[in-house]
């Protein structure tokens, strides 16, 4: 499949728009704003989005060539829908450069915090990072919808860990279901 995956444009395009749906669906997940309390607005929408974004990206920039090609086409995919929406929004075409620059520097800045406390498996600084960013939480507020989506985020991290880039490729992500992590899972029956 990789070796496709370099022979035809369109057929790159089609890839990466498949893993990029992946993705949505997964950020997109019922769970995520029902039971571990990310805000069901285009602002959670959005952060929830990086988050996973950054996920698989941490998987990608692990794997061996050709991964990093598709890390970035997956990145370029990523900013052309975030433009498209803006669009969609109405946003104008002057208006468009200065919110696509401040959504850039928010998701690399939001890559460089969540990379590190995972790398450092450091679940405070993971919970803090995930409170103020994706809960809209006070960044001191240690919630149990914090430390539920901090267990969640390390959980998913794990399961990435073991794709290799014919699984990403295919889109198959085997996420963890976030509604196990939240504080009242251990109660359901």
């Amino acid at each position: 499949m990789i070796a496709r995956f370099f022979r035809r444009g369109s057929e790159r395009r089609r890839t990466i728009e498949t893993l990029h749906l992946a993705i949505i669906a997964a950020s997109r997940a019922p769970a995520l704003y029902e039971r571990l309390g990310v805000p069901d607005t285009v602002e959670g929408r959005f952060e929830c989005l990086v988050l996973h974004t950054v996920l698989v990206l941490r998987r990608l920039n692990r794997l061996p060539p050709p991964a990093a090609d598709v890390a970035q086409d997956l990145v370029n995919s990523v900013f052309l829908q975030l433009d498209a929406s803006l669009r969609e929004l109405g946003i104008g075409d002057f208006g468009v450069p200065k919110r696509m620059k401040k959504l850039g520097a928010a998701f690399y800045g939001r890559a460089g915090g969540y990379d590190a406390a995972l790398d450092a498996r450091d679940g405070e600084a993971l919970q803090l990072a995930l409170a103020r960013n994706v809960l809209g939480a006070d960044a001191a507020a240690a919630t149990p919808q914090a430390a539920g989506l901090a267990a969640y985020v390390t959980a998913a991290d794990a399961a990435l860990d073991g794709s290799d880039l014919d699984r990403l490729l295919a889109a198959t992500l085997d996420l963890p279901d976030p509604a196990g992590f939240a504080a009242d899972a251990g109660d359901r029956v």
